[in-house]
């Protein structure tokens, strides 16, 4: 009877919410855009703690979790503080006030909020007051002249420098995708407090600002992005403008993608292809023909001449039939006979529409620090944003803008990622960025290096946990193309690709130590000359022939 009752209610709420959303008058707040989102599946699943709050719930989303209840009495008592600064107001007002923009609330959420109109706006004044003063600790850093009012036993949460880990465990919580509140609602308590809409907009302003410097993982240049409040849906969306730019996004289709393979593994499988002994002789061919000096250019013209092919015809037909050669005659056959067609083949054959394609593996592939170094890459540090990655072709050098990692820093960048992923209608700036440093980061060799160089900040523990962060953050909803960085992955792998131990490396892997039908056929092919031999030697006695080869 109870599951009924509770789901009579349930209809019973439903029907009111949809009668008063209908006789509502909805033109204007149709045009808000939902910014406040559900953390896709398939990121939540690979580290659910980075997007879950662990010490306190903003808004709607994690509200009635059991173990987040105990930080109800210390958002109350900032309540209470925030009516204490509303001189002759109660803060009923402000209540009052937020339920003229209940409907613009609930629009910002993507989820459909359960919760009455009193509910949703008592929640959102209680929790916003806690929030702003948690902001206040950085409007004060930002030189803002602020009466705190702070209590005891606030103290072990808001700490003004920042060192106490329940401080460090808040900052983590604000920011998480699932535990935002719109900025709209900070401006209108603020504005209420300040008497001026625009004294709240410099003040909330300062709080960000500040807020973004400590949580930033990117040194915030001098030049920082100007920034409107009333263009920012909440503070994760005010950081992600802060650090990643804003970029054309080119014609392109977007496809849906889950985790990204390591490099070219599962081109390089070898178990059951019968193809694979036809690609080395290809790639064998491939390096004959770049040498175009003396007998071999005489060679290549002989070996691809009318005549020579038709010579060969005949003894062909007959060696293809002899049994054990099935293995090389595919191979042989598209060596020899198939040249032609392969140099009449149109080269823009598969351009068509490339553009408007998402980036292969092999696109978003790049070898690891250790690798690129050997190979002669160097790396600097930048003092810019993303957009200073670049690859100096000349001077072999990759630049790449210092980054901090401490213990907030995961979380601050999975939530980018998510926030990216859910929001934007461009490229995924930010998350190509995190696949970058995913590629070259593979183990704590390569953090070393790169710490040593200035690259990367290290303030955990240990490079290996810098390994393990960059390592984890392998999942990635969608892919698309980001031009500068594409065209960055693109120059390494082609300086990389061409040097020669690389090339012979990769020749050995694919081809050797790949493929085992190659090395049946290198064992048999050894085999039967021992059994040559052997048969030799018992007939014409192999010592009494060298004996006599040695003494004349």
């Amino acid at each position: 009877m109870s599951s009924n009752s509770n789901l009579s209610f349930n209809e019973h709420r439903w029907i009111i919410n949809i009668r008063r959303t209908l006789e509502e008058e909805l033109e204007n707040d149709a045009e808000i855009p939902v910014c406040i989102f559900s953390v896709p599946k398939a990121l939540m699943t690979s580290d659910p703690d980075s997007y879950t709050p662990q010490e306190v719930a903003i808004g709607p989303y994690h509200q009635w979790r059991p173990e987040l209840y105990e930080m109800e009495r210390y958002k109350l008592a900032a309540a209470k503080r925030t009516q204490k600064k509303l001189q002759s107001l109660k803060f009923q007002h402000v209540v009052h006030r937020l339920s003229k923009l209940e409907l613009k609330i609930r629009a910002c959420y993507h989820k459909c909020l359960d919760f009455s109109n009193e509910t949703l706006t008592w929640m959102m004044a209680i929790d916003a007051s806690f929030l702003l003063e948690f902001l206040e600790i950085y409007a004060i850093k930002e030189g803002i002249a602020i009466t705190r009012v702070s209590s005891i036993s606030m103290s072990h949460l808001v700490d003004y420098a920042g060192r106490k880990s329940a401080h460090n465990a808040i900052l983590r919580d604000v920011v998480m995708l699932e535990n935002q509140i719109p900025l709209f609602v900070l401006r209108k308590i603020l504005e209420v407090q300040l008497s001026s809409l625009e004294l709240a907009d410099d003040m909330l302003c300062s709080m960000l600002l500040g807020f973004c410097k400590e949580l930033s993982p990117f040194k915030m240049m001098q030049d920082i992005p100007k920034i409107h409040i009333s263009q920012c849906a909440h503070l994760l969306d005010y950081l992600y403008g802060m650090i990643v730019p804003k970029v054309e996004a080119p014609p392109e289709i977007i496809t849906e993608a889950d985790d990204q393979p390591d490099a070219m593994e599962g081109r390089y499988n070898s178990s059951g292809n019968p193809t694979y002994i036809r690609d080395l002789f290809s790639e064998i061919w491939k390096i004959i023909t770049r040498l175009n000096k003396g007998p071999v250019r005489l060679l290549k013209r002989l070996l691809f001449s009318r005549p020579f092919k038709v010579i060969l015809k005949l003894p062909w037909t007959i060696l293809s039939n002899l049994p054990g050669f099935s293995i090389l005659k595919q191979p042989l056959q598209h060596l020899f006979f198939s040249q032609d067609q392969e140099e009449i083949k149109p080269e823009n054959e598969n351009s068509d529409n490339e553009v408007n394609r998402p980036p292969l593996v092999e696109e978003i592939t790049i070898p690891c620090v250790t690798e690129l170094s050997k190979s002669g890459v160097c790396f600097e540090p930048t003092t810019g944003n993303i957009l200073s990655i670049t690859f100096d072709v000349k001077a072999v050098t990759l630049y790449l803008p210092t980054i901090s990692l401490d213990v907030n820093t995961e979380v601050v960048l999975r939530n980018l990622v998510a926030f990216e992923a859910s929001n934007a209608s461009g490229p995924l700036v930010f998350t190509r960025y995190t696949e970058l440093m995913n590629g070259i980061i593979d183990t704590e060799e390569d953090v070393k290096f790169l710490r040593e160089k200035g690259i990367i900040l290290n303030r955990l523990k240990s490079d290996e946990e810098v390994a393990i962060l960059w390592n984890g953050m392998s999942k990635s909803i969608r892919l698309t193309k980001v031009p500068f960085l594409d065209k960055v992955i693109e120059d390494v792998n082609k300086y990389y690709n061409q040097r020669w131990t690389v090339k012979v490396g990769k020749f050995m892997k694919r081809y050797v130590f790949g493929s085992w039908q190659f090395l049946t056929l290198l064992a048999a092919v050894f085999l039967l000359l021992l059994m040559t031999l052997q048969a030799f030697c018992s007939i014409y006695r192999c010592s009494r022939v060298l004996h006599i080869y040695s003494t004349t």
